[in-house]
């Protein structure tokens, strides 16, 4: 990963504001009591367009001016938004064309939010000329500090449906294949009669029967809705690098699907922003009491996904409220202390600028449930004393700005396998279950862990600091990649692989290979049979050396193989050994028909090994692989700790820092084995400690003692 063009020096608090939403006889009064409470820092105008062209080609920039010059007066910073994801009724109605659609055509209409469509030439002509005119006014005012791109890019929706996004999706498709001979090749579309033979016979997905879309189509897609989304914020980053001050940033605010986040940050942004409402969890459409996925908990998976693409990155709507719209998602009010936990927990995943959201609930309009740090009265309340707490705790950890997190290993991901996941429903039960497994148990056995991107110009050397990779489902696998996973593996790195690998080429088509496909000769397994789990036998399991280790949901048949072949020699010392003394059977079915087949095989490659595991990833069996591995609980000689307490180190300048974080109802005991300095309470501490509910806390490791 490249570094980031823009990091923050100290822990920042910010708030979002929205100014056009209250009278200006609030404005100065509201700046003020922000500043009392630690904000330094407002974000406005990502959805006020009319305020600045209240009409086609008449622009105003006296309500903003008005504005900013009171933030400078009070010493408040600015980040602005470019106001695109709400676009104004005189504009939609003029220009329907500029409207996203459902996949039967009908448009979405105005009143709500992010109904434009990014391929729409009249939709760039008018935010170009929006974002050129709010860059070339605002962009030296000395209030502003930063600028975000639109909001929230692909959330509400992340599929397009406009005549638009039909004709760009066929130069997409041009740019890709050149012919339709080489389109139709690589679609497959002999099957069901879909071969294509003219261009303009090809549409973004349509409503067809039982929705059996041809999934390769679907798949580029997908890609083409990602290049379009970062096409349209290129298109507004440009404009604003020729007018913002040297040292302003530019942000976006996600993250959301169908979107390479990681190539729209470093193409079009300086730093990246993420809005984190661990609330979600307790919505009134959930059952918190007897879910599985830790609840609140299960945001710092998020966070995790936000530090692949930007290690260093910004919350720009923290949530400091319920949350709900009046149509859907609500949710109860944060218990006292939940709000500073859930700030603390973004802070322990990266986080060095923390902004809530919002400063006032609104009064008026679809998200008057969703509340801020104030509420409708307006009075000083208990969410305003707990964000003044997280200020004051949140300053005291300024020498960890910039820190880095530290994980025990990696789990690697690319967007063809996320993208491709996304339309196979049945490869899709076995992933979603495993990432949400390996994340929980990696939880609940204190064993952190990075996610790293696979991206063309992935190296060796960008794995390398990760001593164990696991690589869960890459059921599509190309050449360069297998080649770049070898020789990670050459170079000391153990690999973990799952069932379902390598069965699939870039376009989506199944190879005629046995499995894993162009991976076998790296995991020196060969799949003989494959198959969900039958419904109506036992759970199947495996015996790894006299452990009971589960094997759920789906089961890669395998034998060991020699120089790239299943050999038969084998099979008279297997399962325990093999006629290659490379290759090693960990462990075989016991159960099913296939008992006695092996369900884990290793293979020894260069200086590093690896292991392919016959089935999805469990709590159960990652944890058994975590053990095998050495890469469970590292932090376990400085601390004990119940399982249902996060705990996340951050290292700088060779210097530990220990998070504790309880998201529990009830007070958890910790155990320091060795003593450390409580940044908090600036004492030094050691043995046992309460951690009260819903509390925090940050311990630095005393290196000397």
């Amino acid at each position: 990963m490249r570094k980031q063009n823009f990091q923050w020096t100290e822990m920042t608090m910010g708030v979002c504001y929205y100014p056009e939403h209250w009278d200006r006889s609030l404005w100065r009064d509201d700046l003020r009591r922000m500043k009392e409470t630690g904000i330094s820092v407002v974000r406005i105008a990502e959805f006020a367009w009319n305020k600045v062209e209240p009409e086609e080609e008449k622009f105003t920039y006296t309500f903003f001016d008005e504005f900013l010059d009171i933030c400078l007066e009070e010493n408040m910073r600015v980040i602005f938004g470019t106001p695109t994801a709400t676009p104004p009724a005189w504009l939609t109605e003029k220009y329907p064309e500029v409207l996203n659609g459902r996949e039967d055509g009908t448009l979405y209409r105005h009143g709500a939010r992010r109904h434009y469509n990014y391929n729409s030439g009249k939709y760039q002509e008018l935010s170009a000329r929006i974002v050129e005119k709010l860059a070339s006014h605002y962009g030296k005012h000395p209030a502003i500090v930063g600028w975000q791109v639109d909001n929230e890019l692909n959330c509400e929706t992340y599929e397009y449906h406009s005549e638009a996004d039909s004709e760009a999706f066929r130069v997409f498709l041009k740019d890709k294949y050149g012919t339709l001979g080489a389109l139709n090749e690589a679609w497959g579309t002999v099957f069901w009669n879909q071969t294509y033979t003219a261009w303009e016979q090809i549409y973004v997905p349509r409503p067809v029967l039982n929705d059996g879309y041809n999934p390769h189509m679907y798949l580029d897609y997908n890609r083409f809705i990602s290049e379009s989304t970062i096409r349209f914020c290129r298109m507004q980053t440009e404009i604003i690098r020729k007018y913002k001050k040297p040292g302003d940033f530019i942000t976006t605010n996600g993250m959301f699907w169908n979107i390479d986040n990681h190539k729209m940050a470093e193409e079009c942004l300086d730093v990246y922003t993420y809005d984190s409402y661990p609330s979600f969890a307790f919505g009134l459409d959930r059952d918190p009491k007897n879910t599985k996925d830790l609840n609140d908990r299960h945001s710092s998976k998020n966070l995790t996904e936000v530090r692949s693409i930007c290690p260093h990155f910004g919350i720009m709507e923290q949530q400091s409220g319920a949350n709900g719209w009046v149509t859907r998602m609500s949710g109860p009010a944060p218990r006292p202390g939940q709000v500073r936990l859930w700030a603390m927990q973004s802070v322990a995943h990266g986080a060095d600028y923390i902004s809530f959201f919002r400063w006032r609930t609104c009064t008026f309009g679809t998200e008057i449930y969703w509340h801020g740090i104030l509420d409708y009265d307006n009075r000083d309340n208990r969410k305003l004393a707990e964000v003044k707490e997280f200020y004051r705790d949140f300053k005291k950890l300024d020498e960890l700005c910039g820190s880095e997190y530290v994980a025990a290993f990696g789990i690697l991901k690319d967007f063809d396998n996320v993208w491709d996941t996304n339309i196979d429903e049945i490869h899709r039960r076995v992933a979603e279950a495993s990432e949400e497994e390996i994340f929980e148990i990696a939880q609940l056995t204190h064993t952190p862990y990075n996610v790293i991107y696979l991206h063309e110009d992935t190296i060796p050397e960008n794995l390398a600091s990760y001593p164990v990779l696991f690589y869960p489902h890459p059921v599509i696998m190309t050449e360069k990649r297998a080649e770049l996973l070898k020789e990670y593996v050459a170079q000391g790195g153990t690999l973990v692989l799952g069932c379902r690998s390598g069965y699939k080429q870039e376009n989506g088509k199944c190879v005629m290979m046995p499995q894993p496909g162009l991976l076998g000769d790296l995991t020196g397994s060969d799949v003989k049979e494959f198959s969900f789990v039958h419904g109506m036998e036992e759970p199947v399991w495996a015996d790894w050396d006299g452990k009971r280790m589960e094997m759920p949901i789906f089961n890669d048949i395998m034998e060991p193989a020699v120089s790239g072949r299943s050999d038969e020699s084998a099979k008279e010392t297997y399962p325990k050994d093999c006629a290659d003394d490379k290759i090693k059977v960990l462990a075989a079915y016991g159960n099913s028909y296939y008992t006695g087949k092996a369900a884990l095989i290793e293979k020894k490659t260069g200086k590093g090994r690896t292991l392919h595991l016959g089935s999805a990833f469990s709590r159960q069996n990652a944890e058994l692989l975590f053990e095998y591995l050495g890469v469970k609980e590292p932090f376990r000689h400085l601390i004990e700790a119940p399982e249902d307490v996060e705990l996340v180190m951050r290292r700088k300048d060779g210097r530990e820092y220990l998070f504790v974080l309880n998201y529990q109802f009830e007070s958890r005991k910790i155990v320091l084995k060795k003593a450390m300095r409580s940044v908090f309470k600036e004492i030094e501490v050691c043995g046992e400690l309460e951690i009260p509910a819903f509390g925090v806390e940050v311990f630095e490791v005393l290196m000397n003692k």
